[in-house]
């Protein structure tokens, strides 16, 4: 490879990015060697690192300008807006690692950056593919679920609390005093439920478009949630709607962005033209064309469910169940439970079917959390508790997060959970006569056959429960089994329970130029590494052969310094953050790390293994070099990040790695010490 020392008569000018999802060791070691790399070919480059303690030696306006070319090796988004009119180049962290030299010819040729969202891995050598492709649409539906959860959590408990304080069962539904405290309540609750879906589509949008797509996002999402009264639909089209609302938002506005335009029209087209265009044309499709089959399914459901009525009463009750349990507001959902309500009075049981199947959702997502609690995300968890709380108050809505995070697992678990409910129902004879279900209207004296009732619903939870949660371990199973990466309820760090950084050019969140550096400089990093690895927490000989019994022993000999409070839960989020992508960092480098509040203060442990772990590492070396890092969810400063981001980069000396793999054996370990006490 020719140098590219020079272009022309002037040096070479490059600037460089760095990120990964947890915005720890990939982030630093991509821009150690890159900045070799660059040093070696007699280049002159600056890397920017968007890392969990904010971004470091942050890119000013003068290096953008003064720069021929700029790589972002990074596994997140990264804002781009700043390099407009530079030649970027995109690809995955990992080529910043395993490919520096290569990044370094190919940006003179890449093509140059005319505005818009980053998007992370998607371009370059290596970058493109399907699986890249999926990854950026799985990202931008966790994006959309992560800010609906609380506008589900709010609006369902404020609803729950109305219904049990303030509300009367009467035969058109449940009902308030006009203007009391709990009418407003209520309507405070019915408020965060109508914004759910408008948030969810809104921003799936923004994850692909950014903010220009964020109107067309949100309005699409409003005509999926609200449609009828909006402009008089026959149906919505609920959370399948608004997932699909939001991908068209955003690849629409995607699409608009290449479109070429005069350059005095620019400066408008992300904040007026863009968004009216895709608003438009959005809202329109959605009315004319995604409008008609909705409606079209909602007629045919309501005529074909209305000629079964007669049928048997298990057959139909676990129809009534199946459609109820399918989308939660959509128009497979919403015809079931019309047809219901318009039977009361004169088939109270098909109603009582419906009231039956109408928890089951919520309440088996709630219960599938807490019984493989190590299956789900803290978050996830948590969400799991409010949708228990949400299904005996029969607000269905509260199983929505799982569906769409999860919608090819949790989706046939709730409709066969359903369809149990309400076919036990229906067996059963229960009787409903008032539009609303879960065992809250048998506590309003609503409900005839009040046992039986209960019965259907623990059952039908049940159900759900145990088949979501043999559905995603399955799953996983299966993504181990091909050495897949495993996707998570929520975006990649917070599944690690590790923080990412937020600043992208020095935004919120960041450090300014410099700062971050001198900061870690300014920490003696003996002082620091005999507060979190001293001798105790050394191993010269790892005794495990896999990397899960690898994590196991790591974790319980940190455990001897007395800061974990429970290994078990320490080992389940440091896998968690194995299942988002491997910790193998090649090189024969692992770096296992979790944030959680099994330990109570951080903690670091290293350990060697002779013939080396299959840790699923990029370059397919084994992990024969080990850290194991631990931190509270409260941990006080970030010095164990500094240290972390002083090892990653220290880690990418060769003759560094070589002296502490060869460090001889001994009994308190202290060679080991001696060679990581070189960092600095």
């Amino acid at each position: 490879m020719t140098s590219p020392a020079s272009e022309g008569q002037r040096k070479l000018k490059l600037l460089a990015v760095t990120a990964c999802p947890t915005g720890i060791a990939h982030t630093y070691m991509a821009a150690e060697k890159l900045a070799q790399a660059a040093a070696a070919l007699g280049i002159e480059m600056k890397v920017e690192t968007q890392g969990s303690i904010g971004a470091e030696n942050v890119l000013s306006d003068n290096d953008v300008k003064e720069a021929d070319g700029v790589i972002v090796a990074a596994d997140k988004d990264v804002v781009l807006d700043r390099f407009v009119g530079k030649k970027v180049l995109s690809v995955p962290v990992a080529d910043g690692i395993h490919r520096p030299e290569q990044l370094i010819e190919q940006v003179r040729s890449a093509p140059v950056h005319t505005g818009g969202h980053g998007a992370p891995g998607g371009g370059g050598a290596g970058g493109a593919g399907g699986g890249k492709e999926r990854s950026a649409a799985y990202k931008a539906l966790m994006n959309g679920v992560s800010h609906m959860i609380p506008f589900v959590v709010v609006g369902g408990l404020l609803l729950a609390v109305s219904i049990a304080l303030g509300g009367h069962t009467t035969p058109k539904g449940i009902v308030f005093e006009k203007d009391s405290f709990w009418f407003y309540v209520n309507t405070l609750g019915t408020l965060g439920f109508k914004l759910m879906l408008p948030i969810f589509s809104g921003y799936i949008a923004f994850a692909l478009g950014d903010r220009p797509a964020l109107v067309p996002g949100m309005i699409g999402g409003f005509l999926a949630a609200d449609a009828v009264n909006i402009y008089g639909a026959d149906a919505n089209a609920g959370f399948l709607g608004a997932i699909a609302t939001g991908f068209l938002a955003g690849y629409l506005v995607l699409g608009i962005r290449k479109v070429r335009v005069p350059k005095f029209v620019q400066p408008i087209m992300p904040i007026i033209v863009i968004p009216i265009v895709s608003t438009l044309a959005l809202g329109l499709f959605y009315i004319y064309v995604l409008g008609q089959p909705i409606s079209w399914v909602f007629t045919h459901l309501t005529s074909w469910l209305n000629g079964m009525t007669g049928s048997s009463a298990i057959v139909l009750g676990a129809l009534i169940g199946l459609m109820i349990a399918f989308d939660m507001g959509g128009p497979v959902n919403k015809t079931a439970f019309l047809v219901a309500v318009g039977l009361i009075g004169t088939n109270n049981a098909v109603m009582g079917m419906a009231a039956a199947a109408i928890p089951v959702m919520p309440l088996g997502q709630g219960l599938a959390t807490l019984l493989r609690r190590k299956l789900y995300s803290d978050q996830e968890r948590e969400t799991g508790i409010a949708a228990l709380f949400m299904g005996f108050f029969g607000i269905s809505e509260g199983a929505i997060p799982f569906a769409a995070a999860r919608p090819a697992q949790v989706i046939p678990a709730n409709m066969l959970g359903g369809a149990v409910a309400g076919a036990v129902a229906g067996v059963a004879g229960v009787t409903d006569s008032v539009p609303h279900g879960g065992p809250i209207v048998s506590l309003f004296g609503a409900v005839g056959g009040a046992a039986m009732f209960f019965l259907a619903i623990a059952i039908g939870t049940a159900v759900t429960a145990l088949t979501t949660n043999a559905l995603i371990d399955l799953k996983e199973r299966k993504a181990r089994r091909g050495g897949a990466e495993v996707a998570s309820l929520v975006p990649e760090p917070a599944l690690a329970g590790v923080a990412v950084g937020s600043a992208a050019g020095g935004g919120a969140g960041g450090v300014p130029a410099g700062e971050g550096a001198a900061s870690a400089d300014s920490v003696s990093a003996s002082e620091v590494l005999s507060g979190y690895l001293t001798a105790r927490t050394v191993k010269v000989q790892l005794a495990s052969r896999d990397k899960e019994a690898a994590i196991r022993e790591m974790a319980e000999m940190l455990a001897s310094t007395g800061n974990v409070r429970d290994v078990d839960e320490l080992v389940r989020v440091a896998l968690a953050r194995e299942a988002q992508g491997t910790t193998g960092l090649g090189e024969e480098i692992a770096i296992p790390h979790a944030k959680t509040d099994a330990v109570s203060a951080p903690t670091v442990g290293f350990a060697r293994s002779a013939e080396g772990i299959e840790w699923g590492s990029l370059d397919g070396t084994r992990a024969k070099l080990i850290f194991m890092i631990s931190v509270p969810e409260a941990a006080a400063g970030d010095e164990h990040l500094r240290i972390l981001a002083l090892l990653s980069r220290k880690l990418m000396d060769t003759e560094f790695r070589g002296r502490l793999a060869g460090a001889a054996d001994s009994a308190d370990e202290g060679a080991v010490l001696g060679v990581l006490g070189e960092i600095r």
